[in-house]
C-alpha cells in the first residue's frame, strides 16, 4: 500500500493519520459512547493505556468531536426541521455567522459553494413559528436572500460507521 500522500483523506489538517485501529476504537466508541476506557480496551484487546493514549492524541487533533447527545428536537417542542440557504452580503459573512448564532432555533450554519452561501438549519413549533423563524434570519443585517427547504422524512440519519468500518478493514 502506498504511503499517504499530503492529500490523503485520512490525514486530519493537523497531520494525524487515522490509522486502521483509530478507526476500529472510533467505532467502537461510535457504538458504545457511553463505554469506560477499560471497557474498550477489552473489547478490542489492548492495554488501558494504549487505548488512553490513542483517545487521547484523537481528542488532541480534534478527531472527536463534542460529546453532546443527539437530542430529538420534536421533545422539546420544536417537531418542523428545516433547512435555509442565505445570500449573504461577502464582507458581512462573519458578522452574519455570529448573528445566526445568537437564533435558539438555528441548529447549525455551514458555509457551502454554490449560489447561497451558507446552508442553516432550524427547528420550529409549526408552520408559522417557522415563517417566524425564516424571517428572523432575514431581518440579519447582510442577508440578502433566503430559500427555505422543510424537512419531510429523514431518509438517512447522520452516520460515520461506514467510513470507518471501511478504514478499520484497511481499505481506507
Amino acid at each position: 500500500m502506498p504511503s499517504p500522500g499530503p492529500l490523503d483523506p485520512r490525514i486530519d489538517p493537523t497531520g494525524h493519520r487515522i490509522d486502521d485501529v483509530d478507526a476500529r476504537l472510533l467505532l467502537a466508541l461510535s457504538e458504545s459512547p457511553r463505554a469506560t476506557v477499560l471497557a474498550l480496551a477489552e473489547r478490542m484487546g489492548m492495554s488501558r493505556n494504549t487505548v488512553q493514549a490513542r483517545l487521547a492524541r484523537l481528542d488532541q487533533h480534534r478527531v472527536l468531536g463534542g460529546f453532546e447527545r443527539r437530542i430529538d428536537t420534536a421533545a422539546l417542542g420544536y417537531p418542523l426541521v428545516a433547512y435555509v440557504t442565505v445570500q449573504v452580503t461577502q464582507s458581512r459573512l462573519d458578522e452574519v455567522g455570529a448573528a445566526l448564532g445568537q437564533v435558539p432555533e438555528v441548529l447549525e450554519v455551514l458555509g457551502i459553494s454554490g449560489q447561497s452561501d451558507l446552508q442553516v438549519q432550524v427547528v420550529a413549533r409549526d408552520a408559522d413559528d417557522l415563517y417566524r423563524v425564516a424571517g428572523e434570519l432575514l431581518a440579519v443585517d447582510g442577508v440578502e436572500r433566503t430559500t427555505t427547504g422543510l424537512v419531510m422524512r429523514r431518509l438517512v440519519d447522520y452516520r460515520v460507521e461506514p467510513l470507518l468500518r471501511r478504514i478499520a478493514a484497511g481499505s481506507g
